[in-house]
C-alpha cells in the first residue's frame, strides 16, 4: 500500500495529473460484494447478453447509453459486469464518483486537483487533457446518459463540452469504430399510461423512479427489474448517412442523441407495449373519428334510420368488441397459469431462438401473431410466454361465445376482444369491427388470431378461414403503413384438456357450450398430468412482400380473384404452422399401433414400424420432441404405459419368461381407436407427402415405375384430400415428389436404376414399409367412401338442405362398419364427412340424381386406390 502511495505521489510531482473522478477502477473491496449482493446480485440480465458484449468488444470501442442520468445504474453496470466478467465501463461521462474511489484514489483525485488549480488557477478537465480518448483506445468502456436535468443548460448555455460531439470528433482520428449499445433498465412491465398517478408525482414514474421507489422495487422484489439491450449503433454507419455527413459535427450530435434516445424508446415500447389508454377512451377516439362518422351517417341514410339510433348501434357493437386491457389482470394470469402449467403440465418447451427473431421484429412494428389452435388454453399461453420474456401480451381475437359472465369481463381484461362467428346479414357492425382493428393497430397493439377460426377436433390444422384475416388485409392495404408482419405459431400438447370431448364431437356428440357450469366442472382436469406443451415460431412473414409478388387486388379486381388472394395467404400461414410442428412420442406410437394393420402386435414389431418413421422424420429434419431426441426408448415405453392406463390399448399379461416380459403382446381397444387417430393426427402433416408418394407407388402396381408415373397421382392426392390437408400453395408437386423419393432412397425402400433416368426399383423390404405410410390415408378414404355412397342412396338435392343429412350419413357409416365394408372405426367421424361432402358439392357432384356419372367417377378411383392400401 505504501509503495503503491509513493507511486501516485510520485507521478503527480511529475506533472502527470490524469486522476478524474469520472473514472471508477474494478471494485473487488468487501464493501463492493456486500453492495453487489444487496442490490445488484438479482437483477435479470438478457439471454446471450454475454456473448453480445464480448463480440462487440472484439469489434470496436463500447460505449453504454441510457436514458436518464442515474448513479444507480451506472454501479450497476460497473459491479454487474465485473461480476459478470465483462468490458463494464470504467468511465461515466459527465459522472464524479469522489467516495465510491478506493482511500488511496480519492486522496489523489484530490491532490491532483489542488495540484492543478494552484498551477493553472483552474480545475481539469477530462475532456481536454485527453484523458477519455486516451482511456477508449486503450479498450475501457464508458456509460454516457442522454438526458439528464439542465443538460440544455450545460451544453448550449455554458457551452460545455457535449460527450456525443466530443465522440463524434474522436471517431475522426481513429479507425477504430465506436459502438453505442442503448441500454434500458425496466422496474415493471406496466405499459406508460396518459394520466400520472400520484405516486408518479411524487415518487417518480416507472420508466424512470426516484431514489425511494428505486430503493422500494429493489428491497420488494429484485427479481422483477430486469435489463434490455437495443440494438448497437455504429457511430461511423451514422455520420455517414448523407443527411448527417453535410451536418457540422454539433448538429450531428444533436441527430445522434436524437436517434438513440429514439432507439431507447422504441425499444422500450417492444417490451411494455404502447401507452395505455382505457377502454372508454379508445371507443371515445373510435367513435368521433371522421371515416367512422362517414360509416355511421351512411348507414342511417341506407337502412333510413335516425342518426341517433345508427349512433347507438355502433356504441353498442363497440361495447361488444372492445378488449379492457390491464396488467393486473395480465399478473394475476401469470401466477394462476405459473400454478396451473405446474400442476397439469410436466413443462413448457419453447423455441427461444425464434421468439427472439419476433422480438426483434417487433422493434419495426405491432405484430399479428398467428398460432394454430387446437386448445381453449392456446388463448392464455401466447401471453404467459410474451409476458415472461419481457414482451407486450398481445390483444386476443376471441369468439363471442367466450363472452359469459363471470369470465368474459375477465378475459377483456387480459386484452380479449370478442367477434361473431359470422357477419352475415349485418351492415354496420363489420364495419365497426374493422375500424377497431385499425385502432388498435394504430395504437401498437399486437394481435392475435386463430387463422383456422375455431379449434381443431381432429389434432391436424383446419383450412383457413379468411374472415379476420381479409380485414387486416384490407387494413394493411387501406393504411399508409410500410407493412404488416405475421408470425405463424405453432402450440401443441403431449394431451390436450379436452380430448375426450373432441372425440366426442368427431363421433357425432353435440359440442359442449361455453358456460360457468362447465367452468367448474373443469376442476376435474387439475387431478391429471397431461405431458408437455411445445411453442415454435416460424420466421416471421412479411405481407408486403407476399403482395408485391403477386397482383394487389384491385377495384377491377373480382371478389372471386381477391377471395382467392386471401385463402392463398391463409394456407401460406397454415402450412408455416405444419412446418414448424413438433412431432410427440405419443403421435408416433399412435400412428406405428394404426397403421400397422393389426389388432394385436407385440413391442419389438411396433418398434420396427416406428424406427421407420424416425427414419424418415430425421431425413426431411422435422421438429421433434426433446423426449425422443434424449432418450425415446424411455419416451415410447411411457407413452405405452399411458395408453394402457388410459384404457385406449390393453397389455396382454405376460408370461413369467424373461422374453416375454422383454416384448409384451398389446392389443388394440376398438372402441378407443378414434382416440389414437387423434394422437396420429398430431403428426400427419409430416408424413403426409410420404404417404401420398408411397400410395402413388403402390398404384403403380408394379416393382419398377417412374417419377413422371408418381407426378399425377400425387397431383390428385394433394388436390382429392385439399379440405384435410394444407399444402403450401408455392411447393410444386415435382419439388415434394423429388425430396420424397430421396427419402425412400436412403431408407432402401426403392433404388434408383443403374441405367435408366428418373426410374426407380421397389425392394421387397420397402414394399411393406410403403404400406406403413400409405396406411395414414386409409381412414379419410374409407370416410369418403361412405360419403360417395350416401350420395348413391339418397339421389335429391333437397336432401343437403336439411338439418339432419349429416345424421343420415353417420348411420350409414355405422351400417358399412358393421358389415365390415369399411374397417377403421376412426373412419366414421363427422369431420371428415363434412370435408368429403365439401369437396364433392364443390367438384361437380352437386346434384345426386344427375350427377351419377361424377359420382362413379369417383367411386372408381377411391376404390382402386383401396386396392392399395393396408387392411
Amino acid at each position: 500500500m505504501k509503495k503503491k502511495w509513493n507511486q501516485w505521489i510520485s507521478r503527480l510531482i511529475s506533472g502527470t495529473h490524469n486522476h478524474f473522478a469520472c473514472y471508477l477502477p474494478k471494485s473487488t473491496g468487501w464493501i463492493a460484494k456486500i453492495i453487489f449482493n444487496l442490490f445488484f446480485a438479482n437483477i435479470q440480465l438478457p439471454r446471450h447478453h454475454a456473448e453480445t458484449i464480448k463480440a462487440l468488444e472484439k469489434t470496436g470501442i463500447i460505449i453504454i447509453v441510457n436514458k436518464y442520468r442515474s448513479p444507480f445504474e451506472y454501479l450497476f453496470y460497473h459491479m454487474r459486469y465485473t461480476h459478470e466478467g465483462l468490458s463494464y465501463p470504467a468511465i461515466g461521462f459527465d459522472y464524479r464518483f469522489f467516495f465510491w474511489q478506493p482511500v488511496y484514489r480519492f486522496f489523489i483525485i484530490l491532490l491532483a486537483i489542488a495540484d492543478h488549480f494552484l498551477k493553472h488557477f483552474s480545475l481539469q478537465n477530462p475532456y481536454r487533457s485527453g484523458f477519455i480518448q486516451e482511456r477508449l483506445l486503450a479498450g475501457d468502456t464508458a456509460l454516457l446518459s442522454l438526458v439528464e436535468e439542465k443538460g440544455f443548460y450545460r451544453r448550449f448555455v455554458k457551452s460545455k463540452t457535449d460527450p456525443l460531439h466530443y465522440l463524434i470528433e474522436m471517431q475522426k482520428h481513429t479507425d477504430r469504430p465506436i459502438i453505442f449499445l442503448p441500454h434500458l433498465m425496466f422496474f415493471s412491465k406496466a405499459p406508460r399510461t396518459t394520466q400520472l398517478t400520484l405516486v408518479d408525482l411524487i415518487f417518480g414514474t416507472q420508466e424512470n423512479p426516484g431514489r425511494l421507489r428505486r430503493l422500494f422495487s429493489i428491497l420488494k422484489n429484485p427479481k422483477k427489474i430486469f435489463i434490455e439491450t437495443a440494438d448497437p449503433v455504429i457511430l461511423t454507419d451514422i455520420l455517414n448517412q448523407p443527411d448527417i455527413a453535410r451536418l457540422p459535427a454539433k448538429e450531428q450530435a444533436v441527430a445522434l442523441r436524437r436517434h438513440l434516445l429514439s432507439q431507447i424508446n422504441q425499444h422500450r415500447q417492444t417490451i411494455t407495449g404502447p401507452t395505455l389508454k382505457s377502454r372508454l377512451e379508445i371507443q371515445e377516439e373510435m367513435l368521433t373519428n371522421r371515416q367512422v362518422q362517414d360509416i355511421i351517417t351512411e348507414y342511417a341514410v341506407e337502412q333510413d334510420v335516425s342518426i341517433h339510433q345508427a349512433h347507438r348501434e355502433a356504441a353498442e357493437f363497440l361495447d361488444e368488441i372492445a378488449a379492457n386491457y390491464n396488467p393486473k389482470m395480465i399478473r394475476l394470469f401469470d401466477v394462476t397459469l405459473r400454478w396451473m402449467f405446474k400442476t397439469i403440465f410436466e413443462g413448457m418447451v419453447i423455441d427461444y431462438k425464434g421468439l427472439d427473431k419476433v422480438k426483434q421484429v417487433s422493434k419495426k412494428g405491432p405484430l399479428i401473431l398467428v398460432p394454430c389452435h387446437k386448445s381453449h388454453l392456446d388463448y392464455l399461453i401466447l401471453s404467459y410466454v410474451f409476458f415472461n420474456n419481457n414482451m407486450p401480451c398481445p390483444l386476443i381475437a376471441a369468439g363471442k361465445n367466450l363472452s359469459f359472465w363471470p369470465l368474459g369481463p375477465i378475459f377483456r381484461g387480459g386484452g380479449a376482444f370478442f367477434l361473431r362467428r359470422t357477419f352475415k346479414g349485418e351492415r354496420l357492425y363489420p364495419k365497426i369491427f374493422a375500424a377497431y382493428i385499425q385502432k388498435v393497430l394504430n395504437e401498437g397493439f399486437h394481435i392475435e388470431f386463430f387463422v383456422e377460426g375455431g379449434r381443431s377436433r381432429t389434432g391436424k390444422l383446419l383450412p383457413p378461414k379468411i374472415g379476420l384475416l381479409s380485414l387486416l388485409i384490407d387494413a394493411y392495404m387501406a393504411n399508409p403503413w410500410e407493412d404488416m408482419t405475421f408470425v405463424p405459431i405453432y402450440i401443441g400438447y403431449d394431451r390436450v384438456l379436452e380430448e375426450s370431448a373432441y372425440i366426442n364431437e368427431i363421433e357425432g356428440g353435440k359440442k359442449t357450450p361455453e358456460n360457468l357450469k362447465n367452468v367448474i366442472k373443469a376442476r376435474k382436469f387439475l387431478k391429471k398430468k397431461y405431458g408437455k406443451i411445445y411453442l415454435n415460431f416460424h420466421d416471421p412473414f412479411s405481407l408486403k412482400t407476399f403482395l408485391d409478388r403477386r397482383e394487389r387486388p384491385g377495384s377491377a379486381s373480382t371478389s372471386v380473384e381477391t377471395k382467392n388472394l386471401y385463402y392463398t395467404f391463409g394456407k401460406k400461414l397454415i402450412s408455416a404452422i405444419n412446418q414448424v410442428s413438433m412431432v410427440t412420442p405419443h403421435a408416433i406410437i399412435a400412428s406405428a399401433i394404426l397403421n400397422c394393420g393389426q389388432k394385436r402386435f407385440d413391442y419389438n414389431q411396433l418398434m420396427v414400424h416406428v424406427n421407420t418413421y424416425m427414419a424418415y422424420l430425421v431425413s426431411q429434419n422435422i421438429n421433434m420432441a426433446d423426449t425422443l431426441i434424449l432418450d425415446r426408448t424411455k419416451a415410447f415405453h411411457q407413452v405405452l404405459n399411458a395408453f394402457v392406463h388410459n384404457k385406449i390399448i390393453e397389455k396382454t399379461p405376460s408370461e413369467f419368461s424373461r422374453s416375454a416380459r422383454a416384448n409384451p403382446l398389446y392389443k388394440i381397444i376398438e372402441a378407443r381407436r378414434p382416440a389414437l387417430e387423434y394422437y396420429k393426427n398430431n403428426c400427419i402433416i409430416a408424413f403426409v407427402p410420404a404417404a401420398f408418394t408411397a400410395l402413388a407407388i403402390l398404384k403403380t402396381d408394379a416393382f419398377q415405375f417412374s417419377s413422371v408415373d408418381i407426378h399425377v397421382s400425387y397431383k390428385f392426392l394433394q388436390e382429392f384430400f385439399e379440405n384435410e390437408f394444407v399444402c403450401d400453395p408455392d411447393q410444386p408437386v415435382e419439388f415434394l415428389v423429388r425430396k420424397n423419393l430421396k427419402a425412400l432412397i436412403d431408407d432402401a425402400i426403392i433404388m434408383p436404376h443403374p441405367t435408366l433416368p428418373d426410374t426407380y426399383n421397389l425392394t421387397s423390404a420397402g414394399y411393406r414399409k410403403l404400406k406403413l405410410f400409405a396406411g395414414f390415408l386409409v381412414p379419410y378414404f374409407e370416410s369418403y367412401w361412405i360419403v360417395l355412397n350416401f350420395f348413391r342412396k339418397y339421389t335429391k338435392k333437397s336432401i343437403f338442405e336439411t338439418r339432419d343429412y349429416m345424421k343420415k350419413v353417420q348411420s350409414l357409416g355405422s351400417r358399412m362398419y358393421k358389415r365390415k365394408e369399411v374397417e377403421r372405426k376412426e373412419a366414421l367421424s363427422k369431420i371428415n364427412y363434412k370435408n368429403a361432402v365439401l369437396f364433392f358439392t364443390s367438384h361437380g357432384v352437386t346434384e345426386p340424381e344427375k350427377d351419377a356419372d361424377q359420382i362413379e367417377f369417383y367411386s372408381e378411383i377411391i376404390e382402386k386406390y383401396r386396392r392399395f392400401l393396408p387392411r
